[in-house]
């Protein structure tokens, strides 16, 4: 089994935290552990490995090294180094500047989309496209090049066919 950090080595030291009914393991060679401070339980953070090396030094860095604190629920810079999660949803506002860089590096993005039926999402493509097209025929119209303005009108006609088709299945 390799190293989770450097990749090249075979791990020596296996890490397990249950947390409720979850459990994550981070496998380690021997210097690897030592760099991250396993071998001294006060140095090392979990967060850290989880979520990306060097995460919560990120996060302060971006919060100006001030320890910040959740006015809901109170949760620390300092806990989410040790737990590697959040408290509540509110500390996603409190530690906003310093999560965007780092969801930045782990994520697409920082706006959580979430996943939604084929269907739903062909529907919002021809949608989008309708009012894409539609656009192009107004300025099509105003510059009054009318052969374009047929060959796009044409094109609403269909792409409004599909969308029908496709609510009625």
């Amino acid at each position: 089994m390799q190293c989770c950090v450097c990749k090249e080595r075979e791990a020596k030291v296996h890490l397990t935290q249950i947390v409720g009914e979850k459990m994550q393991k981070v496998d380690l060679c021997e210097e690897c552990a030592k760099q991250k401070g396993v071998t001294d339980p006060s140095g090392f953070q979990l967060a850290d490995l989880l979520l990306g090396l060097g995460a919560s030094q990120e996060m302060e860095q971006a919060a100006g090294g001030v320890d910040l604190k959740c006015p809901h629920c109170g949760f620390t810079q300092a806990d989410f180094k040790k737990a590697g999660r959040l408290g509540c949803s509110e500390c996603y506002n409190t530690f906003a500047e310093g999560l965007e860089g780092l969801l930045k590096s782990m994520h697409k993005g920082v706006k959580h989309v979430g996943k939604s039926p084929q269907s739903l999402q062909q529907s919002r493509d021809l949608s989008e496209k309708l009012k894409s097209l539609q656009k192009k025929l107004d300025k099509a119209v105003a510059e009054e090049d009318f052969e374009l303005a047929a060959v796009v009108r044409d094109e609403i006609k269909t792409t409004k066919e599909k969308l029908t088709d496709l609510a009625a299945s």
